[in-house]
């Protein structure tokens, strides 16, 4: 029971944190002066759409998993969706498919199988771009996610720095899944409006 409830604490904690970014005059971090000042000059800036394209790359197995279980319930395993299982995830993402793609950043949130019926995850996810003219900026991705469905579409529902105020749809397809250790390579589409 006191693991539940550190566990608990501890994604209440990462919820309510906001990742430092940095680029095109808006950042995480800045003060609440700046952002003020960055809201008054809103009605003078245009939405404009962004399309990324990129690899996660979900690896649960080796030595250096970047996702970890963190969390299940007594009747994951007797589950055939394993519902209840929560994993934590700081998964790379890439240009490529190959695991030694260039990255671009990280896929940093978790994910926990919320279907009895059908395999679906919900998806508390940050892409934070560590390199790039997005270098610092983060998009939230918040939605279901059946993965065995060819495509998958997954609302974004905000974002921090260059992608302050963002919202779009990512697309999901699997390129590549192991189903002896559950690692999976997943091709993304995103589709931003920002200012």
């Amino acid at each position: 029971m006191r693991k539940v409830a550190v566990i608990v604490i501890l994604f209440c904690s990462i919820l309510t944190e906001t990742p430092a970014a940095h680029g095109a005059g808006a950042a995480a971090s800045d003060g609440p002066e700046v952002v003020e000042e960055w809201f008054q000059t809103l009605k003078y800036k245009k939405e404009k759409v962004t399309k990324l394209h990129f690899y996660f790359h979900d690896i649960l197995s080796g030595k250096n998993p970047t996702g970890v279980k963190v969390a299940q319930a007594n009747m994951t395993f007797k589950s055939p969706t394993l519902f209840g299982l929560i994993n934590m995830i700081d998964d790379p993402l890439t240009t490529g498919p190959e695991p030694n793609s260039t990255v671009v950043g990280r896929a940093q949130g978790f994910y926990g199988s919320a279907g009895l019926e059908e395999l679906a995850l919900v998806m508390a996810v940050n892409y934070v771009f560590t390199s790039g003219e997005f270098n610092g900026s983060t998009l939230s991705i918040l939605g279901r996610n059946p993965p065995f469905h060819d495509y998958r579409e997954m609302p974004i529902v905000g974002g921090s720095g260059v992608f302050r105020l963002a919202r779009g749809v990512a697309t999901a397809k699997t390129y590549w899944y192991n189903a002896t250790t559950g690692d999976v390579i997943v091709e993304y589409n995103v589709f931003v409006i920002h200012y």
